[in-house]
């Protein structure tokens, strides 16, 4: 049984069963506004970004999940970082898959290995850097959707050493400062 028909009959019997009206209303057509389309993202797709240094992929954006979320994979040799640093539009999930990441949320510096995250809220400072001697894979969960369009920002300036108060500008921009 298709699940519609499964629903309509279920709906159907239980307003039966405790004797009261039920309006029911099915929607057959597809609706443009809001609607999220299902996505699978193989290995080795989606959009690379090198971000001053901090190597992405872009596995979700906020046109896949209608602005509720972004999901990056980032891959970075030891040493690679993002000093201090605050957020005042999201928050952000760092979640390691390989590899070893020391990363400071507020007050607390921690170093989270394979399967450990972090949770780094809007408004509190947070900084981390790919320790050890092998690269590091991290998912990065950013809610809502939207820092991946400050990515490509900085993903589209001239390679070299980083201007910073260009940098600083563009983050500026998306609500992000940094800490000295």
């Amino acid at each position: 049984m298709n699940r519609k028909k499964f629903l309509k009959t279920s709906l159907l019997t239980a307003s039966a069963v405790v004797s009261t009206p039920a309006i029911v209303s099915f929607r057959t057509e597809k609706s443009t506004s809001n609607s999220i389309e299902p996505k699978v993202v193989r290995a080795q797709e989606g959009k690379k970004v090198n971000v001053i240094g901090d190597q992405q992929t872009f596995k979700l954006t906020g046109k896949d999940t209608n602005g509720q979320f972004t999901l990056i994979e980032e891959v970075n040799p030891p040493g690679t970082m993002i000093p201090p640093h605050v957020h005042t539009k999201e928050d952000e999930v760092f979640k390691v898959l390989e590899g070893e990441l020391e990363v400071t949320v507020g007050d607390e510096t921690t170093v989270l290995k394979a399967g450990d995250l972090a949770f780094a809220p809007r408004n509190v400072p947070h900084s981390w850097k790919v320790i050890g001697d092998t690269d590091c894979k991290t998912i990065l969960s950013a809610f809502p959707a939207g820092i991946e369009l400050m990515f490509e920002e900085l993903g589209n300036l001239p390679p070299g050493k980083p201007d910073f108060a260009k940098v600083a500008e563009i983050c500026g921009a998306h609500g992000i400062t940094f800490i000295t």
